[in-house]
């Protein structure tokens, strides 16, 4: 893969991984309500689900949601529906107690579902596929070089954000802090779902 190529391609690794999103959000969320570690298995989580959609889109999946309108839009509604009940669901923990029950027991499968109904990560893989894999000789030989790319990016965006919300808790703790982060948290979650339905 030519440099110029490699370094497109890095750039939009980084610059969709570290925009905030539902997994980023998610990941701010799960850390400063319950800590780092219930926020690692969700970490860990997303770049396995990008890995596998990535996978798939490469083997022709990608396509065939292209070509089916109806599919897409089905992916689509799914994934709304989700980050409202998400969304739902953390808007309404005032305590960490709260979060810690089954409110915000968002783990590892959780997680690793919630890439395969996220449109932001469709969008990416789609165009990463498109861009970088199909149509070129050494498709294997890309895939190979993109596949670590695109987990490492989606593992340190995640890692970072969960990191950051796991540095906020003791603040978060006083007062109804926990309660206005965890709706401004809920606020991106519903706005990101509007997108998803626009697109």
């Amino acid at each position: 893969m030519p440099r110029t190529e490699f370094f497109a391609l890095l750039t939009l690794l980084l610059a969709m991984s570290f925009t905030p999103g539902p997994n980023t959000v998610l990941s701010a969320a799960l850390a400063a309500n319950r800590g780092l570690n219930p926020a690692l298995r969700f970490a860990c989580a997303v770049p396995l689900g990008w890995a596998a959609l990535f996978i798939l889109g490469s083997l022709g999946l990608g396509a065939l949601v292209l070509a089916a309108p109806s599919l897409g839009l089905g992916i689509r509604l799914l994934g709304v529906g989700y980050l409202l009940w998400l969304a739902w669901q953390l808007a309404r923990s005032a305590q960490m107690a709260q979060a810690s029950q089954d409110r915000l027991a968002i783990g590892f499968w959780q997680g690793l579902g919630l890439q395969f109904v996220n449109f932001k990560v469709w969008l990416l893989v789609l165009a990463i596929v498109g861009g970088w894999v199909t149509g070129h000789d050494n498709s294997l030989q890309r895939c190979a070089i993109v596949l670590p790319l695109l987990m490492a990016a989606a593992f340190a965006s995640n890692l970072t954000y969960a990191m950051a919300g796991s540095l906020l808790r003791g603040w978060l703790a006083q007062g109804l802090r926990l309660l206005w982060f965890n709706r401004a948290m809920a606020s991106v979650l519903v706005l990101t779902a509007f997108w998803m339905l626009l697109q």
